[in-house]
């Protein structure tokens, strides 16, 4: 009998196959540092961010299921944060004055896919879906 504890060969074999959970980038808490103090705590926005502010700009929306992020596939959503959303604004030709700042010198896409897989967690499940099928659109995913 083995002794309690002790793992079999192929138990030990699955258990260094397996990623190290503890690598994987914390959206959460990645959330909390680098977009809660614009997109706040709970993702509810900036106040009156459907108004703008002294410099013409709209602040912060919120990321809940009240704001338009869901809006977006998530590729979309990744160039927004990796190059700031001027860049990607002017890329589009659309005519409109954004205060993202780029975060691609900061982040990781890694850690920017964790963020929004935070972000994606607080939605109710129908807008996860409509949000999912954008993605899939984005991709040509059928």
């Amino acid at each position: 009998m083995k002794p309690a504890g002790s793992l079999s060969a192929l138990g030990a074999a699955v258990l260094c196959a397996m990623p190290a959970v503890a690598d994987a980038p914390d959206g959460r808490a990645m959330y909390q540092m680098y977009c809660a103090a614009c997109h706040g705590a709970d993702l509810e926005g900036a106040p009156d961010w459907r108004l703008p502010g002294p410099d013409g700009r709209l602040p912060a929306p919120p990321h809940d299921e009240t704001g338009h992020t869901w809006h977006h596939g998530d590729r979309f959503l990744t160039d927004y944060v990796m190059r700031g959303g001027q860049a990607v604004l002017d890329d589009l030709g659309v005519a409109w004055d954004s205060g993202m700042p780029a975060f691609g010198d900061i982040l990781t896409e890694a850690e920017i896919t964790a963020i929004l897989d935070y972000i994606k967690s607080r939605w109710p499940a129908e807008i996860r879906e409509i949000q999912s099928r954008m993605s899939e659109a984005e991709s040509g995913t059928p």
